[in-house]
């Protein structure tokens, strides 16, 4: 078993996190091509919006203990990230355990793997992502796990205090390398075009002219 402390990042200030939550994972896709998640891993609830640091765990097939401990060890504003080593059968994550987070105030918990008691957990209201639901969990065996460790949650890898962003559409990672305030503005300069663009739509003007997709095609089509 491995425990390390948690890992502060102290680059996403309380103004960028605000600005975060302004923000769609699938605006900021239309510039940042890496860190988005399989979208096996999708929000288990509606209506959802995520933006917090990772607080990681990895455990095995069926042994979730350091899924309760990281339960007990994470707070306000950490995302709990669970590193299922491939398992796609047991659920390691039910009614207590999101109980349990909720109450720390967690502000979601992602899994690369099934959760259970999705009755509860969205009377709850603590968003969660995971691969889907399954009636089969996992035990307190002591016996493997590791807590804020570099792991792997839907095909990404994602380390202490990296920064998470999800919704309904899927889940965003970014390390403390990346410049917030970069991947924002270009975020927020798309969001501001869109009611300009909807207008020009309205008012007659064809999608792909609007994009230049269009020239894209005729300039295809020329070199044939």
């Amino acid at each position: 078993m491995i425990i390390n402390e948690k890992v502060q990042n102290t680059n996403l200030t309380e103004e960028l996190r605000e600005r975060f939550e302004r923000v769609e994972p699938a605006t900021i896709g239309h510039n940042l091509h890496y860190g988005f998640m399989d979208p096996t891993v999708k929000s288990m609830l509606q209506d959802v919006k995520v933006v917090g640091t990772a607080f990681t765990v990895r455990t095995s097939v069926n042994d979730s203990t350091m899924v309760h401990k990281a339960v007990s060890m994470a707070g306000e504003g950490d995302v709990i990230v669970i590193d299922r080593t491939g398992d796609v059968k047991h659920a390691c994550v039910g009614e207590m355990v999101a109980y349990a987070a909720n109450v720390r105030k967690v502000v979601g918990i992602i899994i690369d793997g099934p959760c259970t008691d999705i009755q509860a957990i969205r009377e709850i209201g603590i968003p969660v992502f995971a691969t889907g639901l399954s009636p089969i969990t996992t035990k307190l065996y002591g016996q493997s796990g590791e807590i804020n460790t570099i792991i792997q949650c839907g095909g990404v890898t994602v380390k202490p205090g990296d920064v998470i962003v999800a919704d309904d559409n899927g889940v965003l990672v970014m390390g403390q390398e990346v410049n917030y305030e970069e991947v924002l503005a270009k975020a927020e300069e798309s969001e501001a075009r869109e009611p300009h663009t909807k207008k020009r739509l309205d008012s007659g003007e064809l999608l792909a002219d609007i994009t230049k997709a269009g020239s894209l095609v005729d300039s295809y089509f020329s070199l044939k």
